[in-house]
């Protein structure tokens, strides 16, 4: 099964968003950058449908694997719904010759994935807000630890966290 990477930027108070219909308008230009990058490097992003509506239309450069019971048109190369079991989705992409593959959220899914202990690493973009209220990073009480791989200044404000995660055994 190919490894699977978290991308998400949150608030200093773990927050991906104030509500589900919200566009990522908050985060930085360097935040947008690492993004727009990374999952063009992985060359496929995997995203709940929530999430998804969040953008205007599919990004383009890459596949958009959308998680939705509804489904909806599809656009070969750059837009696939899906309903299965992640494992089965991730097998697929492996069988289409992706080797790796970023989930890009919302809350539901990221806890789906880390449940199930299919995410190898989490990349964090810890933007300087705090919402409160809001949308946390997962959805559900869940245990992993983590393992500081990499950090760095985006810029003056915002700081990149990149962690390996340790599940228990």
């Amino acid at each position: 099964m190919i490894p699977v990477t978290l991308l998400m930027a949150i608030t200093v108070d773990g927050k991906i968003a104030k509500d589900k219909n919200q566009f990522a308008n908050w985060t930085s230009k360097e935040d947008k950058k690492l993004f727009v990058e990374t999952s063009k490097e992985f060359g496929v992003i995997m995203m709940g449908e929530n999430t998804f509506k969040t953008f205007p239309k599919p990004l383009p450069g890459r596949l958009n694997v959308v998680f939705s019971h509804e489904g909806g048109e599809e656009i070969g190369g750059l837009l696939k719904w899906v309903s299965g079991e992640p494992e089965l989705v991730l097998d697929e992409l492996g069988n289409l010759g992706y080797k790796k593959a970023l989930l890009g959220g919302g809350a539901g899914l990221n806890t789906l994935f880390l449940k199930k202990k299919l995410i190898s690493e989490i990349i964090l973009t810890v933007e300087p807000k705090i919402f409160g209220s809001g949308i946390s990073l997962f959805s559900e009480d869940i245990d992993a630890d983590l393992e500081l791989q990499e950090h760095r200044l985006l810029n003056e404000n915002t700081l990149m966290l990149r962690y390996k995660i340790i599940y228990p055994s």
